[in-house]
C-alpha cells in the first residue's frame, strides 16, 4: 500500500498515517452521524477491508463500528466469519477533527482505542 504525504500529516503530528482519499467520504459520513466524535479510528486489514468508528473526547465509541471494503458490495468472506480480528490488522490510526486535541490527549485516546504495543 502506497502512502502519500498530505497536508493532514503536518496538522496531526501524533500519527504518520493519514486517511486516503477513498476513505474520506466514509469518515465524513461517520462524523456526520456522530456529533460527539472528535476523530475516527481507522483500521486497515490485510485482506483489504477496513473498520472505522468515531471516538469522543474520552476515547469512548461515538458511533457503531463500520466495516467495509473499497469498491466492493460486501466485505470479504474472512471478515464475515471473524469480524477482522487484531491479528489481521496491518495499519491503524486516528483521523482527527479540527480543532485537534492536544498531543497529550491524542496519545491518551490512541492508547485507549488501540491499546499499547511496541512501536518501531
Amino acid at each position: 500500500m502506497t502512502k502519500h504525504k498530505s497536508s493532514d500529516e503536518k496538522k496531526t503530528p501524533s500519527t504518520k498515517l493519514v486517511a486516503e482519499k477513498n476513505e474520506m467520504a466514509m469518515i465524513a459520513g461517520i462524523l456526520e452521524g456522530s456529533p460527539d466524535g472528535i476523530g475516527v479510528a481507522v483500521v486497515r486489514l490485510e485482506c483489504g477491508c477496513k473498520k472505522m468508528a468515531a471516538v469522543d473526547k474520552e476515547g469512548e465509541p461515538a458511533s457503531k463500528v463500520i466495516i467495509y471494503r473499497d469498491n466492493a458490495l460486501n466485505i470479504c468472506d474472512q471478515c464475515k466469519a471473524d469480524n477482522g480480528p487484531f491479528e489481521r490488522v496491518i495499519e491503524s490510526f486516528l483521523h482527527w477533527v479540527e480543532p485537534f486535541p492536544s498531543l497529550e490527549q491524542q496519545q491518551k485516546i490512541e492508547e485507549k482505542v488501540f491499546g499499547t504495543y511496541p512501536r518501531a
